[in-house]
């Protein structure tokens, strides 16, 4: 779920006349799902408009997942998975994927240094927009000039190639 910390600048609070406006775009193209959505979303907003140049808050957002593009990006990672011959264990080969997508939280290591602790990707610990950053991230890294060399050495230059043939089936 990202959490964004957002500060109030030094520019001048809009005018009533600016306010009505902007007013009536919030609370006439959002509201609340429930009466208690909506007073918290007038309150929220009333809280951001009321703070002083400087201050800095913290909104957290969650969006849903979309099954179908969990599903794709699922059936991305099995389909390189089953054509490879580097992982014979989908935990592993997943774990790897994160840490080459950069989708790790940097934990000491058992004899002092910082290693790559791979994070989830569940329903429950990632948010819709997150897991599109995550799945562009790892596109990006079975692209990049590692991953394909990698898992298929024997083809040598020709891996990026028969790496660009499982993606394209996915017009990735």
């Amino acid at each position: 779920m990202p959490k964004i910390q957002v500060v109030r600048t030094r520019a001048p609070k809009p005018d009533e006349s600016s306010m009505i406006i902007i007013r009536s775009f919030l609370f006439e193209c959002f509201k609340g799902a429930t009466d208690i959505d909506d007073k918290r979303w007038r309150r929220f907003f009333g809280y951001a408009t009321n703070k002083e140049a400087g201050e800095i808050f913290d909104v957290e957002l969650t969006f849903p997942r979309y099954t179908p593009y969990h599903k794709r990006h699922m059936k991305i990672e099995w389909d390189v998975f089953k054509s490879q011959e580097k992982f014979s264990d989908f935990e592993m080969f997943r774990n790897w994927l994160k840490i080459g997508a950069g989708f790790v939280e940097w934990v000491a290591g058992a004899k002092g240094g910082v290693v790559p602790l791979p994070k989830s990707i569940s329903y429950s610990e990632l948010s819709e927009l997150e897991f599109h950053e995550f799945h562009d991230n790892v596109i990006a890294f079975l692209r990049g000039e590692h991953a394909a060399p990698y898992l298929w050495k024997h083809l040598e230059a020709k891996s990026h190639d028969y790496m660009s043939e499982i993606l394209a089936g996915f017009n990735e």
